[in-house]
């Protein structure tokens, strides 16, 4: 590789990204950008586990917990960002290095979003009203009989993306599917990336997976749910279906104990790493597969002389 624009360090929940996208920011004079559709909300801070201090210190880091809750944050609100960002660590010759577990952010940024137009704020707010309160079965199914396409390709256990048909076909009278074969232009271009995906072996994940969340219990991800509970936040919104957060809100309804919340918790968030490595294998066609435990030094061994100077990135 003669040059590289930025390195892209994807990789399942719980792989250890974070520390490694620090370490190799502080070696390469780099700067860490969030990639992770839940750490841009400021209110999950511990649940989501966003980069802790040790690791903040090493570098910049970016587009962390800078969106509310409310707010239905989404992959073209995150190009938006990001291009600004990646537009601003250009200037200052800085490398920026893209991490997270949403492989839709990766693949927005290197093979572009689908064209799809805005939906009116009105609209929006009229097909979300008519939501509240109804079941994601009860959306699912009004989703076949206005889009089919849509409603077909969507788990009916989705309803972030079922209110998303929904809106843009209330807005535009078609099918959501019409407009994914659209294509903007992407951000990054994969020929000058060094792009990773961490494949950690499944039985070590899973135990991590589930020691991580009893950590971030100790450390305070209950007082946070309480806290994003007191909002009163429409469930439907991304911040209140991240993963942990719907089994924490049924214990303090009394419905769960603690224990039976936190092994819920570990259990969706362990069906989500397969998701995640299935989207990086079909999906993710240029990401390279290493280990964690090698990826910092196989990622400095691929860079070789092609670091940017400042000012070229």
């Amino acid at each position: 590789m003669t040059k590289i624009s930025a390195i892209l360090l994807a990789g399942p929940t719980a792989s250890g990204k974070s520390g490694i996208a620090a370490r190799l920011a502080a070696r390469l004079a780099g700067a860490v950008v969030n990639a992770d559709s839940m750490q841009v909300y400021r209110d999950l801070a511990i649940l989501t586990a966003r980069p802790k201090l040790q690791e903040l210190v090493l570098a910049p880091h970016l587009l962390f917990g800078h969106v509310d809750g409310a707010v239905n944050y989404s992959v073209g609100g995150y190009l938006g960002d990001a291009q600004a960002v990646l537009a601003d660590l250009k200037a200052l010759g800085l490398l920026p290095i893209l991490v997270g577990g949403t492989g839709l952010y990766f693949k927005a940024l290197t093979q572009g979003l689908s064209d799809i137009p805005k939906v009116p704020e009105a609209v929006r707010t009229e097909v979300r009203a008519r939501a509240q309160g109804r079941s994601v079965q009860a959306l699912h199914a009004e989703l076949a009989a206005c889009d089919p396409a849509s409603a077909e390709r969507l788990r009916p256990s989705d309803p972030q993306r079922i209110l998303r048909a929904l809106e843009v076909f209330a807005a535009t009278g078609q099918s959501l599917t019409t407009f994914q074969g659209l294509k903007q232009a992407p951000l990054l271009d994969a020929t000058q990336c060094l792009a990773v995906f961490l494949a950690p072996e499944r039985k070590a994940l899973h135990k991590t997976i589930d020691q991580r969340f009893d950590a971030m219990l100790a450390e305070g991800a209950l007082a946070e749910v309480k806290t994003l509970r007191a909002r009163n936040l429409d469930p439907a919104l991304p911040v209140m279906r991240a993963h942990g957060v719907p089994h924490l809100l049924r214990h303090l309804d009394g419905a769960l104990d603690l224990a039976e919340a936190a092994r819920l918790g570990k259990s969706d968030t362990r069906q989500y790493t397969k998701r995640q490595f299935t989207f990086a294998r079909h999906q993710l066609p240029n990401f390279r597969w290493i280990t964690p435990e090698a990826a910092e030094a196989e990622v400095l061994a691929a860079l070789g002389t092609s670091r940017p100077q400042p000012g070229q990135a």
